[in-house]
């Protein structure tokens, strides 16, 4: 495969540079509530600057449905830049045209632009060449940092490659090296862990079916574990089943015996009547009908936790059950604090996983916490992305 150019193989003096950037984050008028995602920009718009760059950052923001929406402005998160970079942010309320290029020209050295949503132009997620001309015509050179959107082909992630010399940020030349990484592991590196959760097996077939190639274990948790707990013949209560994919269920799990890799399903189980933050849990073995499944218990966290020991590498997507409620948080809790606490090489694949680790408090504490949920599971299942494809294209 052909290797990627980062930063450091581009002239950047004088130039002026559009960089792509995931700034897709929360808010609360016009406030930024999580400036992670800007935060992790930040190596790359300085390495920009310090190279002798103008630097041009182009984002989405949420589902406008490609028409302005003043909720879902960058303007809070260019406001929450400035602060971060202790310098002036230039904002543009356009998108492409002839302000834009303007201000593009204006734009001191050194100096940061942002333009506006890009998903207020429907043209972006149409994938539009000529829109994609447009972004590509307000610079010299073309970064990609975005990695939470490298598996979109928009007009800024696959368009505009076609038409600039283009690198990838510091960012997603990391993810490609952590997540990249899981792909072609040496014997140093196993035993292999995948420990997947969250509410869909749909969700997660192509990846539960890549990873049955790769990994020695893989623990199911979370909703989807119900399914595949029901397509063995285990009475789950009132558990949310799929109820179509429980053939596929047990053939996936066939695949993994097929394959030697073991299967890991919830043994005992946090269980409540109603489906409720104040909803009063129980632990059970097995689930009797009226009760639902709502996080993996004890004695099943204890026995992963002493695998999960063993192993010389671990990848986690997916909570264990519903961690927004204290009451149902302590299995995806204690997967955090065992991942934080074992000497594997640990990857959590953003998402929910990555909000989990940050709200218990091991985010420093694993090796790589991705920023891009779909991105990180869509490059597991495939080995590529099509916004990677573009930059070596």
């Amino acid at each position: 495969m052909q290797p990627l150019q980062t930063i450091a193989d581009l002239d950047l003096a004088d130039r002026t540079v559009l960089c792509r950037v995931d700034f897709n984050v929360p808010l609360d008028g016009d406030t930024v509530t999580d400036d992670t995602r800007i935060r992790a920009a930040l190596p790359t718009i300085n390495a920009l600057r310090e190279g002798g760059a103008k630097v041009i950052l182009a984002s989405h923001l949420g589902r406008p449905k490609g028409k302005p929406n003043k909720t879902m402005s960058l303007l809070p998160a260019g406001a929450r830049l400035a602060e971060l970079l202790e310098t002036e942010v230039w904002f543009s309320h356009e998108t492409v045209g002839d302000g834009v290029v303007q201000l593009a020209r204006e734009l001191p050295a050194n100096g940061v632009l942002l333009i506006e949503n890009l998903r207020f132009d429907p043209r972006e997620k149409a994938g539009d060449e000529g829109f994609a001309k447009q972004l590509a015509a307000l610079a010299d050179l073309y970064v990609n940092d975005a990695f939470g959107a490298m598996h979109r082909s928009h007009a800024s992630i696959t368009g505009v490659p076609q038409h600039l010399p283009c690198a990838v940020g510091m960012l997603v030349q990391a993810e490609v090296a952590a997540i990249g990484g899981l792909l072609n592991l040496g014997p140093a590196r196993l035993p292999f862990a995948a420990i997947l959760g969250g509410a869909k097996v749909a969700d997660k077939i192509g990846v539960i079916e890549a990873l049955s190639k790769r990994v020695d274990h893989l623990f199911i948790g979370g909703a989807m574990a119900y399914t595949f707990l029901a397509a063995q013949g285990t009475a789950v209560g009132s558990s949310r089943v799929e109820s179509d994919k429980l053939a596929l269920a047990a053939e996936l799990a066939s695949t993994c015996a097929q394959r030697g890799v073991k299967l890991h399903l919830p043994t005992d189980h946090v269980v409540a009547e109603t489906f409720a933050a104040d909803a009063d849990p129980s632990t059970v073995m097995d689930i009797p009908e009226g009760f639902m499944g709502l996080d993996i218990g004890p004695e099943t966290l204890a026995a992963w936790s002493k695998t999960l020991r063993t192993c010389k590498t671990v990848f986690w997507n997916g909570p264990m059950g519903v961690f927004e409620w204290d009451s149902f948080a302590g299995g995806t809790r204690g997967v955090a604090e065992a991942l934080a606490g074992c000497q594997a090489f640990t990857v959590v694949g953003g998402g929910d996983s990555a909000a989990a680790a940050a709200r218990f408090g091991v985010t420093d504490r694993v090796d790589h916490v991705s920023t891009g949920g779909g991105a990180s599971l869509e490059y597991m299942e495939n080995g590529d992305l099509v916004g990677l494809q573009a930059l070596r294209s």
